[in-house]
């Protein structure tokens, strides 16, 4: 369900990026809401493909995978959005950590993945 609301959430955003943003954003502004989008985007396939998995792989480390992905998109993608429509730049501090908490889930993922192996 989280995934699909990501999902749905980000076509939408992406769709607002690509006809209502442009008319008042900086390009810079625009660049940084496309990555937030692609990513969001990206994420929420991997998160559902995680999920799929899930019913087959019973594991703790698969959970913490999917709840790793969702605070992930949330510090790594939500930073982004709040600047581009605020422009409080010390926001964009904080997607560092989002970056690192996907890496860290792609991470645990693959040990997931090659424990059930």
């Amino acid at each position: 369900m989280i995934a699909a609301l990501l999902g749905a959430t980000g076509v939408g955003l992406g769709a607002y990026g690509a006809h209502g943003l442009t008319k008042w954003a900086f390009p810079a502004q625009i660049q940084f809401y496309n990555t937030a989008v692609l990513y969001q985007l990206l994420h929420a396939i991997s998160l559902l493909g995680v999920a799929i998995l899930s019913m087959f792989i019973r594991s703790r480390l698969i959970i913490a995978t999917q709840i790793l992905f969702c605070l992930g998109i949330l510090f790594f993608s939500g930073p982004l959005y709040l600047y581009v429509f605020s422009g409080v730049k010390i926001l964009g501090a904080i997607t560092p950590v989002g970056g690192l908490l996907l890496i860290i889930t792609w991470l645990l993922f693959f040990i997931a993945i090659f424990k059930t192996a």
